[in-house]
């Protein structure tokens, strides 16, 4: 048996059912479309989400809250992240990015004060929580804030 002779089992395939192909097959004139209308024509019809001129779903619900076009996003990193630093080191974005805490490089770096630390450890970021910058601070460390620009 060759690839060029394999072919499905007798009764796995039927053959299309092919519209508008005169009066003789039964399917010719309007094809099964019926008579004029939107559905009739080529490519016609409503889309999915049509209501047929009832007022849209969204357009009926209430709408609530707005977007701060003024609001900043941080990467997040909690003061437990830096106990994988050495004692005396110190950790700026370009360590957090190669330690696989921060992801992207162009927006900016909050230390949270999440979790503990136990060793000196001084770190520059964008911003700080004081929650953080006193655990660092009992560590031994301090926290550098950096210019947003």
């Amino acid at each position: 048996m060759k690839l060029n002779e394999l072919k499905p089992a007798r009764g796995a395939t039927k053959k299309r059912r092919r519209l508008g192909c005169g009066t003789g097959s039964g399917r010719g004139g309007t094809s099964t479309k019926g008579h004029k209308g939107q559905k009739s024509r080529s490519g016609g019809g409503v889309p999915p989400w049509f209501e047929g001129g009832q007022m849209p779903l969204q357009r009926r619900v209430p709408k609530r809250g707005f977007t701060n076009i003024n609001r900043k996003v941080y990467q997040v990193v909690n003061v437990a992240d830096l106990a994988r630093f050495e004692a005396g080191s110190t950790v700026g974005l370009a360590e957090l990015r190669e330690a696989g805490l921060v992801k992207k490089a162009g927006l900016p770096v909050k230390l949270l004060g999440n979790g503990e630390i136990d060793r000196a450890v001084t770190i520059k970021v964008h911003a700080a929580s004081k929650s953080a910058v006193e655990k660092v601070g009992q560590g031994g460390g301090k926290v550098e804030i950096l210019a947003q620009g």
